[in-house]
């Protein structure tokens, strides 16, 4: 075990710069919870951004290309986190705030194993062939972290309904990502489009553009439940989560109305339509 003990104001302030040039919709939306659930996100945020860009070889997103040696990094990922979990400062900022989070919050083991599991299948050049294939994915990758949310929110881990509701915002916000950057995922060597969705068409762009909006039309139904959960949660939670669905869902709603035009421009939700769901969703939190 590593003796150099990292302070927990030094990791959060860490988590709080990479969330800053992660997600700046995220990092918005997060500022909106009280302090001590917002440095609980930014720690899960930093833990999440650096398993994804360790993956991927990126530096807080960016450009997807191939990378050397893809199960090796997935292994590098797995070793790390267990460290963090088996309560050792691993020396890397984003797995010992993963570490300060655990002691505040008990996510469980498995939890944070299945969201690992998502990047192991873009490692292993994976492809969804139905729509389950697809969902099963969104939940990997991005449904674990809702549930995750949940939990550093202080919903009980009875609480199944409150927390799937919860995993369905992870949904909705992974296939509004996915509906935006069909072109970009397709020129780095992945698509996430089921199989069947395009045994059905011929893969013209009036047809990717039908599936994109079959996409949106997901991601707009689960958006829905997600928003029945944040009912039920204290409210400047309520309020933060309230406009990460409405600035998320935006984009989905965008890919949709812009039909064959959202694949030669990336969709990207403007500062001010995002303060604009700062204001909306404080009102709807009320």
């Amino acid at each position: 075990m590593s003796s150099s003990r990292p302070s927990r104001d030094a990791l959060v302030a860490t988590a709080r710069e990479s969330i800053a040039r992660g997600s700046k919709s995220f990092g918005l939306a997060s500022r909106l919870f009280d302090r001590t659930t917002r440095e609980r996100a930014w720690l899960l945020y930093a833990w999440c951004r650096a398993c994804d860009d360790l993956a991927d070889g990126q530096d807080h997103g960016g450009t997807l290309h191939a990378v050397g040696d893809p199960a090796a990094r997935i292994a590098a990922i797995r070793s790390l986190t267990a460290r963090a979990l088996d309560g050792e400062w691993v020396g890397e900022a984003s797995f010992d705030g993963l570490r300060v989070l655990l002691s505040d919050v008990p996510i469980p083991r498995a939890l944070i194993e299945d969201h690992i599991a998502g990047f192991a299948l873009d490692a292993e050049g994976w492809r969804p062939r139905t729509e389950g294939d697809l969902i099963r994915y969104c939940y990997h990758v991005a449904g674990t972290v809702g549930r995750m949310m949940a939990l550093l929110m202080d919903v009980a881990p009875d609480d199944a309904d409150t927390l799937e509701r919860a995993e369905h915002l992870g949904l909705a916000f992974q296939l509004a990502n996915i509906a935006r950057d069909v072109r970009e995922d397709a020129e780095g060597g992945r698509c996430y489009l089921p199989g069947e969705w395009l045994e059905e068409h011929d893969g013209e762009r009036e047809t990717i553009a039908i599936l994109t909006r079959r996409l949106a039309g997901l991601a707009a139904g689960y958006e829905a439940s997600a928003r029945v959960g944040a009912r039920r949660l204290p409210f400047r939670s309520r309020w933060a989560v309230l406009a990460a669905a409405g600035i998320y869902g935006d984009i989905a709603r965008e890919v949709a109305r812009r039909g064959t035009a959202a694949l030669d421009s990336r969709v990207v939700i403007s500062r001010r339509a995002k303060l604009a769901w700062v204001v909306r969703a404080f009102r709807q939190a009320l």
